[in-house]
């Protein structure tokens, strides 16, 4: 009864590695793919913050290669992301009884051209966005920046992540 129990475990691991479509991230990727590219998102919002599309774009590497197989590469990719930041705003959320503001909101919405070679159907032109709510009190500079922007861009790139690669 053990080896029946270590038969089928090693079966279903033979099965599921010969398996070219499925990965433990959810990503449905085709065998045949095996390079990404991630060209440069210019920063077209209209308040600009500088470095925003460099600190974009190596997030956005860094999740392809945390949760994919496939190889960065610079040209002829076999799938590319490519876009634009799009907005950039930071607004009040919340009023105190002074008339200030209690919570502002930063929100960064970015633009994303996916092409994928093998796949010319899952290609797709989309905008995805997210925010991130600071106390009104706080200045968005140093670590409040730091992790408004690290909080939006990890979302953000999860969300493209699915919609390109999980088909979510």
């Amino acid at each position: 009864m053990k080896y029946i129990k270590y038969i089928y475990i090693l079966g279903l691991l033979v099965l599921v590695s010969n398996c070219g479509f499925y990965s433990f991230t959810g990503a449905s990727i085709s065998p045949d793919t095996k390079t990404f590219q991630v060209n440069r998102f210019e920063n077209n919002s209209l308040l600009v913050e500088p470095g925003l599309e460099v600190t974009f774009r190596n997030t956005m590497i860094a999740i392809l290669e945390n949760q994919t197989n496939l190889n960065n590469v610079n040209s002829n990719g076999d799938i590319v992301y490519e876009g634009e930041i799009t907005e950039y705003r930071i607004s009040p959320t919340t009023a105190t009884a002074q008339n200030t503001a209690a919570q502002n909101r930063l929100t960064i919405s970015v633009k994303v051209h996916f092409y994928d070679k093998n796949d010319p159907e899952a290609e797709f032109d989309q905008r995805f966005s997210f925010f991130h709510d600071y106390e009104g009190t706080a200045q968005l500079s140093g670590a409040v920046k730091d992790t408004a922007i690290e909080e939006i861009f990890e979302r953000i790139t999860q969300d493209i992540f699915n919609a390109s690669l999980a088909k979510w």
